[in-house]
């Protein structure tokens, strides 16, 4: 018997998301000048690099978009940013991944972001999974999905048409 794969969400159900997220993040942050858009190489870096888009087209909020690097088998390892601690300190900042499934990878991001101080934080995720083993949630998500700890979701943001899928 061959797997097949399950799609969760489609091309336009992806941009549909990353479009409400861009808005629900706009709403949370309407009174601040700056807010730093943090994504999580690779997939929540490239899912934050579509929300700024989104973001810039909809209000002037100055948004600066930074890239984490995380060793996901090590997430203890330092982690580096592609902007400086001056640069997000005292600022409104959204940290972003593809998929929250354990939730070792953003608590691990979340704990490195704290070192400064910051106006507010926020988390958002495309796809969360509920199997969490740290107390870790998405403040944004697009989709909230009960699965087995034995399925594995798939994100595509790399190239269109874009797609998440269950395997």
């Amino acid at each position: 018997m061959a797997l097949t794969k399950n799609t969760i969400l489609s091309h336009k159900e992806i941009e549909h998301k990353i479009k409400r997220i861009a808005y629900q993040i706009y709403e949370s942050n309407v009174n601040e000048t700056e807010l730093i858009i943090a994504g999580i190489e690779s997939n929540g870096y490239l899912l934050a690099k579509k929300i700024k888009s989104n973001l810039d087209k909809i209000s002037d909020i100055k948004s600066t978009l930074c890239k984490v690097t995380i060793n996901k088998s090590e997430p203890t390892e330092p982690i580096k940013t592609s902007i400086s601690k001056e640069d997000y300190t005292n600022k409104s900042l959204v940290l972003i991944d593809d998929v929250l499934n354990s939730g070792s990878t953003l608590i691990y991001g979340i704990k490195h972001f704290l070192d400064v101080p910051l106006k507010q934080f926020k988390t958002a995720v495309l796809v969360n999974r509920n199997h969490k083993k740290y107390p870790v949630k998405a403040d944004f998500k697009g989709i909230s999905l009960s699965t087995s700890l034995f399925e594995h979701v798939h994100v595509n943001l790399s190239k269109q048409p874009y797609e998440a899928y269950l395997d």
